[in-house]
């Protein structure tokens, strides 16, 4: 691993500071054998007078994100106690040194930044994502930190200061689904039983709140039988219910763990989580996929879902394809209308 030079040139407008550091990994085979939670540091570099480096986590910063790599620009201690005010984007350069837009995030907003505090992304970019991509290169890659600094510094009269810490409410109530402490209710679904909290499940669900809480036979029974759906799904969904995050799936289940879920989400009005579901099923639209993908599209009234069904199929080689695959019959039995649509579409 090395560091490049920084830009040789910042910007001052509007009373801010502007620069960059481009950071260039060489040998990322090596660091996958580092840890979540890991990092490795760049050299210090300056912007907007301030002293910096780049934090590179290969493996992720927490367990939740292992499959991504996360990226944080870490501002060095400082004797003047000042905070300023930081706005960070960061990305994957292509072989010409140039960001790419697909391989990076950017803040919307100013983040006020103190000594020794860090800004950045959790989830930068897959890992696979990028081992896929032509920027891995030899088995090197660079990542850019562009940084712009505000220059209205707030001051505190003291060098000692409290920092209220990230929300970690989900933790809490993942710990207390986990360990089953206090929980007064279960759930039977596919032969596995799953203890819960009825007053939590029924906060983030209208339909569990209405079973579990309203004038209905299920409000005072001690177990409800879950059907038609899978104890994986189930479970996944409890999940979701309880830290608003899905737990990790296995890549080869990812396209239909997702499928059940956004079937799950809809029954219990999880809206949330159903968008989720969408967009990972936006990304994963293939010949083998689409038929099936565009009849859960209209069946659960998942309107950009389908828009990505039919910019595919627009193909008429796609379509094809499709017309052959499995998925299809069950597409033209269950949403016969959509013939038509695809019909008129490729008229067009």
């Amino acid at each position: 691993m090395s560091n490049s030079s920084p830009s040789s040139a910042s910007a001052i407008v509007a009373k801010a500071a502007s620069g960059w550091h481009d950071l260039k990994i060489e040998g990322h085979s090596l660091t996958k054998g580092l840890g979540i939670g890991e990092f490795i540091r760049s050299e210090t570099f300056v912007i907007a007078g301030h002293r910096w480096r780049i934090r590179y986590y290969p493996n992720g910063a927490a367990s939740d994100d292992a499959d991504w790599i996360a990226v944080y620009v870490h501002r060095e201690n400082n004797t003047d106690g000042k905070y300023i005010m930081v706005k960070l984007h960061i990305n994957i350069l292509d072989h010409d040194g140039e960001p790419v837009h697909a391989l990076g995030k950017r803040s919307n907003r100013f983040d006020r930044c103190g000594p020794q505090d860090a800004v950045g992304f959790d989830r930068l970019a897959k890992r696979r994502d990028l081992e896929e991509s032509r920027y891995l290169k030899d088995d090197c890659f660079s990542i850019r930190s562009h940084l712009t600094v505000r220059n209205e510094i707030l001051t505190k009269p003291n060098r000692r200061h409290a920092f209220a810490p990230a929300s970690n409410l989900h933790r809490h109530l993942l710990d207390l689904l986990t360990s089953q402490q206090g929980h007064d209710i279960s759930f039977k679904v596919g032969g596995e039983t799953f203890p819960a909290h009825r007053y939590i499940v029924a906060a983030r669900s209208p339909v569990f709140m209405a079973e579990l809480l309203g004038p209905m036979k299920e409000k005072a029974a001690a177990c409800i039988r879950i059907d038609g759906m899978e104890a994986k799904v189930f479970k996944a969904m409890l999940h979701f219910i309880y830290a608003d995050s899905l737990p990790k799936i296995d890549e080869d289940e990812n396209v239909e763990m997702a499928q059940h879920l956004l079937v799950a989400a809809d029954r219990y009005n999880l809206e949330r989580l159903k968008l989720m579901c969408e967009e990972t099923l936006c990304k994963s639209i293939s010949k083998d996929t689409a038929a099936t993908t565009l009849a859960l599209a209209e069946q659960h009234g998942c309107d950009g879902l389908k828009k990505s069904c039919f910019e595919f199929l627009a193909s008429v080689d796609n379509l094809k394809a499709v017309m052959a695959s499995d998925g299809f019959a069950h597409l033209k039995s269950s949403c016969p209308s959509i013939l038509e649509v695809l019909v008129t579409n490729l008229a067009r």
